[in-house]
This record gives C-alpha cells, structure tokens and sequence, in this order.
C-alpha cells in the first residue's frame, strides 16, 4: 500500500500528538524517533509515518537540515503529501523555527505555497482573524508568555510567522472557512496570485478544520498543530476505526517521569502529589551541585514501585524557574533536568518498569534517545492529543508502553487516568 502522508514534527510529544489525532481519523500510523540510520523503508502495514525531530529550539540552520533529511526518507518512501507539524501555541523564537523549515520544506519540494494553523480545538487551541486563542486568552496572555525557551508574547500569527519568513503572509479569515472548501481553495488561488507563500487560516472548531482538510488536498506540503490531522484521511475515503489504535496487551511496573514547567503539567503533578502515591521531586541546584539526584530517584522508585505509579518530577514555578535560570543559565539548567530526568527514565526501564507516561516535549525527546528507541506504534487516546504508543526495547526484554505527554496537554488527573485506559482498552 503507497504511503498516503509523510509527517514531519519538530519535537517527540508533538509527534505522538499528530499521530494521535491521525488514528483516530482511521490512518494507521507508525512514529519513527529522528531519520532511519540505514535508510530502510516504512512499514507495509502503515498508512502514515510521523518522522518525530528534536528541532523546536535547537538553530534554525540545524532544524532546517533534520526536516530536509526527513522530507527526503519520506519522499523516498514514497509519501504522497507532506505534513509539517509545530506545537498547537506556535512555539518558536523570532529566528524561528518555524518559518525558516517552512521555506525549506517549500523549496525542496517545488512549490510555491503552504497553510499554517496552529488550531486544535479539543484541547482549546483557535484562531479568529489570524489570533492564537489559548482556552479564551490570547496567546500573548496566556502561560505561554513565560515559556523558558520559547516565550509567545505575540498573538498576531500573520506576524510571528511573517517575522520568520521572505515570502509574504496572509490570512484565510473565518468568514471564508465557514464558507466551505472551494470557498477556502479560491482565496488560496487568489492569494498565490498575489504571491503569498503562507497564509494563516482560521479555525474555531473541528468543522473548520474538515472544511480546510478538504481543500487543501492537492497541495504538496500543509503546516499545522495536529488540530489539521482530523481533516486529512478522508481525503483518501478512510473512515475512523478502532483497529487503526489496536496494541499489544501492557505489563510491569508504572511510572511517571515529569520535567515540563507547564501550568497543566504543574496541575497535574499536584494532583498525583494529592493522592499520596509516592513522588520523587528533582531539584536542578542540587544536580548542578554535583550530586547524583538520579541515583537517589532510582533508589526511591525501586522500593516504591511495587504500590504502583511512581513520580519522579522537576515541575516549578514560573518565579522558581526564572529563579534557577539566572543561576545556572537557562540552557544549562534545561539540560541538566532533561539529562538527569532520561538517566531516571532508563534506570526505571531497567528496573521492569513497562507502562510509563512522560510529561515535557524536551524531557520526552531526552527519554527516548536515552532508551533507544526507533518506532512507536500509535494506540488509544488518553486525552485529546496524547496517545499511548507500544515500542519494542533494543535489548529484545519486551514491549515498553508509553505515552509522550506535550507539558500543556492533559486533564488535571492525567498521570492517573493514564494507567486506568491502559488497563481497561489495551487488550
């Protein structure tokens, strides 16, 4: 069977997010960590492979050089459209990432001109008049503006994104969305015309988004939060259905490794602290200190993990986080929580832990690379744009079931609820 879309996303929750909300629609999807080494080929049995980066916050030039080798296995593979895949709150710098990979993906592949929306509706992500809504703030407002790496103090995104790019930006209102598809393919037509290269479209609700997964059918490449995934599969006549998220039966020990800074993930950490269930927090001043904070993590889970999920944090404070920032440097703090929390999340594999949900884009691309994993294949939904995902171990010691949680995703019981889905719809 031809591989009907090739994904490329800039970070691994944010792969696992558009896989999501592309097996849910029917497509069966296979989520590969970075390019394969060997070249190789995609699954027979796949519909759709997600390329999971690491290039959110790494230099624009390098971001640009991992989605070209993705766009090229993926061309190889024979993928017939091209889905470029960002955060549902635009994360990016004003260098970018996302405008400089979004002229890059244009150029290699031909082509003149590409959507961008960030919109993802389920999880209160719209756009109205080109304007990132958080829930009901402007992104500008919202938690997003204090982001470590990538703070978001802009809601206008024909800005943010005409800030990153050479060719001109435009805007898809809301009034052409709702009018339908061929209302939304000729102001494409006519802003082509005019030579704009991108065009911010609107979406207020998962109808607007069918409606422009409709029309941009023909076009090589499409830029989207994940929201864009539910309007691509019926492009190709597939209907959702629950084989597409069928996994092989879970076992072994529970945890929860948490390093995002995120208001939801903060929310969530409370509500596991609140239950009782044993937690371990990871203090950055300590590890800068020298001392062995994921040593001391193991030791806590090894002898808590038979009572069942154990946490293993790093979550602060907006305040707190500035805080460690101006001591060791904002990078260098990132990069010690990510290193020791990854050290945790292979010491806990080790120690029979079979089921584990990881909470941060940067933790999860940390905690995959550390456990060496090449291929995640997509299951269930635990809440709208977190799956879980079966991968097998290289060691050959079985399956790890894992859930790649973005840091603002997630209901306020996530880290328990998680393991209850396992559970009941895994079989």
């Amino acid at each position: 069977m031809a591989l009907r879309l090739g994904c490329i996303a800039d970070d691994f929750t944010g792969a696992t997010d558009l896989a999501n909300n592309l097996v849910r629609a029917g497509l069966r999807v296979v989520q590969l960590v970075d390019v394969p080494q060997d070249g190789g080929s995609a699954p027979d049995d796949a519909d759709a492979v997600v390329i999971a980066l690491k290039s959110r916050t790494v230099p624009a030039a390098e971001a640009v050089d991992a989605s070209l080798r993705a766009l090229a296995w993926l061309r190889s593979a024979g993928a017939g459209q091209i889905y470029f895949k960002y955060c549902s709150t635009f994360d990016s710098t004003p260098a970018g990432n996302i405008g400089p990979v979004t002229e890059a993906l244009l150029d290699a592949l031909g082509t003149d001109f590409t959507v961008a929306t960030p919109a993802f509706p389920d999880n209160g992500r719209t756009v109205f008049k080109g304007h990132l809504f958080v829930g009901d703030v402007l992104l500008g407002e919202s938690g997003m503006r204090h982001h470590p790496l990538t703070p978001m103090t802009d809601s206008n995104l024909v800005s943010v994104l005409g800030a990153q790019m050479r060719r001109p930006v435009g805007l898809v209102d809301h009034t052409v969305v709702a009018a339908g598809p061929e209302a939304i393919a000729a102001r494409i037509d006519a802003l082509r015309k005019d030579g704009v290269g991108a065009a911010i479209v609107d979406a207020v609700s998962n109808e607007d988004l069918l409606r422009l997964g409709a029309a941009v059918a023909d076009l090589p490449l499409v830029t989207a939060g994940s929201g864009l995934a539910i309007g691509l599969p019926a492009n190709w006549g597939v209907e959702p259905s629950p084989d597409a998220a069928r996994l092989p039966k879970a076992s072994g020990h529970a945890a929860v490794v948490a390093g995002s800074v995120s208001a939801a993930t903060n929310g969530q950490v409370r509500a596991f602290l609140a239950t009782g269930r044993p937690a371990f927090s990871v203090d950055p001043l300590r590890i800068a200190a020298g001392e062995d904070v994921a040593a001391e993590a193991l030791a806590f889970a090894e002898q808590h993990l038979p009572e069942g999920p154990v946490l293993v944090y790093s979550t602060e404070s907006p305040d707190t986080v500035r805080a460690v920032q101006a001591e060791l440097g904002a990078a260098d703090a990132g990069a010690l929580v990510e290193g020791t929390l990854a050290r945790v999340a292979q010491g806990l594999v080790e120690r029979g832990v079979r089921r584990l949900v990881v909470a941060g884009g940067e933790t999860s691309g940390a905690v995959i690379q550390a456990l060496g994993l090449t291929e995640l294949r997509i299951g269930p939904q635990i809440d709208p744009g977190v799956p879980w995902c079966a991968a097998p171990l290289p060691d050959g010691s079985g399956t790890l079931h894992i859930t790649l949680k973005s840091g603002n995703f997630g209901g306020p019981d996530f880290f328990t609820s998680a393991f209850t889905l396992l559970d009941e719809v895994v079989v």
